[in-house]
Formats: C-alpha cells, sequence, structure tokens
C-alpha cells in the first residue's frame, strides 16, 4: 500500500476499500493563471475527497484536468455529473 493510499469509504461508490485523495482542483493546473485568479493556493492544494481507485481512474478517463478544475470541483458537482453518476451507480453493484 503507497502513502497515498489507506483504508476507507469511497465517497463516491461507498465502498469499503483502498481510497486514494482526489484533487478536485488538480495538481496539474495550480501554475494556471486562470485557476490562481480564481482559488487560493492552499486551497487547491487541500480541497479534495476520498475515492477508491477504481471511482479515481475512471474521473480522470473521463475528462481533462481543466474540465475536472473548472467544472468538477467540488463533491456536488462530481455527484451531479451523468456519466460519472451512472459509472458510481454501477460500481455499487459490482
Amino acid at each position: 500500500m503507497s502513502r497515498s493510499q489507506k483504508e476507507g469509504i469511497c465517497e463516491l461508490c461507498e465502498k469499503e476499500s483502498y481510497i486514494t485523495f482526489h484533487h478536485l482542483i488538480p495538481k496539474s493546473t495550480h501554475k494556471n493563471k486562470w485557476f490562481r485568479k480564481n482559488f487560493d493556493i492552499e486551497d487547491m492544494r487541500h480541497r479534495g475527497i476520498n475515492v477508491c481507485r477504481k471511482c479515481h481512474s475512471y474521473i480522470h478517463k473521463l475528462y481533462s484536468e481543466k474540465e475536472l478544475g473548472r467544472r468538477l470541483n467540488t463533491l456536488e458537482s462530481i455527484k451531479n455529473d451523468e456519466q460519472i453518476m451512472r459509472y458510481v451507480e454501477w460500481a455499487k453493484n459490482h
């Protein structure tokens, strides 16, 4: 188990698993002017959710880092995304 993983409950599929910290504003965007204008650096560094590896991978497979940071930067916005939640509902049953 890596340092970034620990056992816990995924905030999306609610399964007990190894979880990782998903930065709601991806680290790769922290130097971008738009993000620095709209968020302070501490918020960018610490805003995130704990998700299982499967949900985490699916989120990053579906959307670019910039889109995640601009449009899906809260747990609520992720839970309002139809594509992500379709996967989450599937994952809950598998």
